[in-house]
């Protein structure tokens, strides 16, 4: 045997078990290892799913206030609601929990911007929760200061008003309050057929009839 076929023997990587190497422990520890990282996500998913369901508990609080369809009503009379100078603004901030309750986020965004350009510091909150939702901090850090900013109001709510929001609405989702209730197949066919009535828009920009705000009626009685 040559120096180098000694050297290759000692070097030889040895291809048995090891004395006590427990084969399926390993592979135990593994899976518990890979099940713990999967159990553990990434705090802004969690900070996102935490915004939605707030933003869910918020927007049918909204819904069942005992004038959301009043207010409905009056927008569905309106002969334009697309502009802020013929808005009912608490109007289109019930249409926009609506249209998001509904699955129709993009739309409801459109009125709830509508609302808060007028001014309504509930359509910026639900904006804020919007994008908190989607990921899209700048955004979200937008409509908050537009929630909290006191130059021109000396009302504005400030971090102790929202917390406290925040923990009526965490306090309704865990306890399932008849406030979480979701809206019925009645609202949501509804709000269906006046999206394959809009044109060229994959927003529902045109406003609700009195057909939906009747049903709103029915709704908030209930």
């Amino acid at each position: 045997m040559t120096a180098i076929d000694e050297l290759l023997a000692d070097a030889r990587i040895p291809t048995g078990p090891r004395d006590g190497f427990d084969v399926g422990a390993a592979l135990r520890r593994l899976a518990a290892d890979a099940a713990a990282v999967a159990a553990k996500p990434h705090p802004d998913t969690v900070r996102a799913a935490q915004a939605g369901q707030r933003l869910s508990v918020v927007c049918r609080w909204i819904l069942n206030k005992p004038d959301a369809a009043d207010h409905v009503d009056r927008l569905a009379q309106e002969h334009d609601a697309s502009t802020v100078d013929h808005l009912d603004v608490d109007g289109a901030l019930v249409f926009a929990c609506l249209l998001h309750l509904t699955d129709h986020r993009e739309s409801a965004q459109f009125w709830w911007q509508l609302a808060a350009g007028a001014g309504h510091r509930a359509a910026a909150y639900c904006l804020h929760l919007h994008h908190l939702s989607l990921g899209e901090t700048r955004e979200a850090r937008h409509w908050l200061h537009e929630v909290t900013d006191d130059v021109l109001d000396s009302e504005a709510p400030d971090g102790t008003f929202l917390a406290t929001l925040e923990a009526v609405a965490t306090y309704v989702r865990r306890t399932g309050s008849s406030l979480a209730s979701a809206p019925t197949g009645g609202l949501e066919m509804e709000v269906d057929r006046l999206a394959t009535e809009k044109t060229d828009s994959c927003i529902i920009v045109q406003r609700p009839d009195r057909r939906l705000a009747d049903l709103l009626h029915d709704f908030t009685r209930r």
